[in-house]
């Protein structure tokens, strides 16, 4: 019989950090100066599309819910 070797796996290491948080500061000022260049029209847009993304998954989770709700009801009211 013979052994299967196991693949050795290297890393390389490039340097670069997961996310490169140096740019920001601990002054909590910059935020409020900096203000929101959005529209209201494209803050709505924005929210709308996201809303949308959400609202099939919210469907299904509600949904089975009321299944499980509905099968713990009747196997409650035959006992």
């Amino acid at each position: 019989m013979t052994k299967n070797k196991k693949e050795k796996i290297t890393y390389v290491d490039d340097g670069r950090t997961i996310a490169d948080m140096s740019g920001l500061s601990n002054n909590r000022n910059n935020w409020t100066k900096r203000g929101t260049t959005s529209t209201p029209k494209e803050i709505w847009n924005t929210y709308w599309s996201a809303v949308k993304m959400m609202i099939k998954p919210m469907l299904v989770t509600i949904g089975f819910l009321c299944v499980a709700f509905l099968i713990v009801s009747i196997i409650f009211l035959l006992m």
